[in-house]
């Protein structure tokens, strides 16, 4: 039975998009907005219209839900998202997650930008997810209740997705890393020695989103798949000055490839 604070924003997509019975979410970060352009016979639904989805708040975040095809499925794309240092709560994506599962959806697919931990990962890189390390030890399952709440992180980021996506980067040649992604909270950067600690830790790139969403979806039984674009070194690494203006720079300078392999990878999922 479908949560009933979840009907008001289905009812809305079902009035707007009727034929559209997406199987993959897609939540765009920053560098990846592009990925819209490749949607056919969209519908575009504002976030002000989807009772309980998020406002959008940052820059680069447009705050849409754009439904439609992407090669062989239909999808449900969230342009933009709520992140835990916008008002301190992580579980703002917990109602648009559970939405587009009451839709149909199985997967989700997650994109962020990110900060690299790695000389040979340099920024316009791209960095498929293998793993996660939860900084702050923070949870959007607080207010579930019984056993389900124990939720298994291993293999978070599904395995045989995982394979598929690398798979259809190298038909494109294009190189794709993969690496442990750090949740730092934010929204200050890392410092030099939380950067250090962090490649202590066993992280390659670290951000300010993703984790949350991951962890919703796990609990929900979506399999997840996630890619990080790479915009800028960790503090300390070089000598680039942080800022979110240099983050958005760094993105819209790689975001037309990033959305064209994006689409691909999405568009030829095998989820039998």
């Amino acid at each position: 039975m479908t949560d009933a604070s979840l009907l008001p924003a289905l009812q809305t997509i079902r009035q707007r998009a009727l034929d559209v019975a997406p199987r993959i979410a897609v939540v765009l970060g920053s560098g990846w907005g592009e990925l819209t352009q490749h949607i056919a016979h969209p519908t575009r639904i504002p976030y002000s219209e989807l009772e309980g989805f998020p406002a959008a708040t940052v820059t680069g975040h447009s705050g849409e839900l754009w439904l439609g095809t992407l090669g062989h499925h239909q999808v449900a794309v969230m342009s933009g998202r709520k992140h835990g240092y916008e008002t301190g709560a992580v579980d703002g994506m917990k109602t648009p997650l559970r939405v587009l599962q009451a839709l149909g959806c199985e997967v989700l697919v997650q994109t962020n930008a990110a900060g690299s931990l790695r000389a040979s990962m340099p920024p316009q890189s791209l960095m498929l997810l293998t793993d996660h390390i939860n900084v702050p030890q923070r949870t959007p399952l607080l207010d579930e209740a019984g056993n389900a709440r124990f939720v298994s992180m291993v293999d978070a980021y599904d395995p045989a997705l995982r394979q598929q996506a690398l798979t259809m980067a190298a038909r494109m040649d294009t190189p794709l890393h993969q690496g442990v992604y750090a949740w730092a909270f934010g929204p200050q950067f890392e410092t030099p020695a939380e950067i250090r600690m962090l490649q202590m830790l066993g992280a390659d790139a670290v951000g300010m989103s993703t984790v949350p969403e991951t962890i919703i979806a796990r609990h929900a039984g979506l399999r997840v798949l996630s890619l990080s674009f790479i915009t800028n070194m960790g503090a300390g690494l070089s000598t680039e000055a942080l800022s979110h203006a240099h983050t958005l720079s760094q993105a819209q300078a790689g975001s037309v490839q990033a959305s064209r392999m994006l689409a691909a990878i999405v568009g030829g999922l095998d989820l039998s």
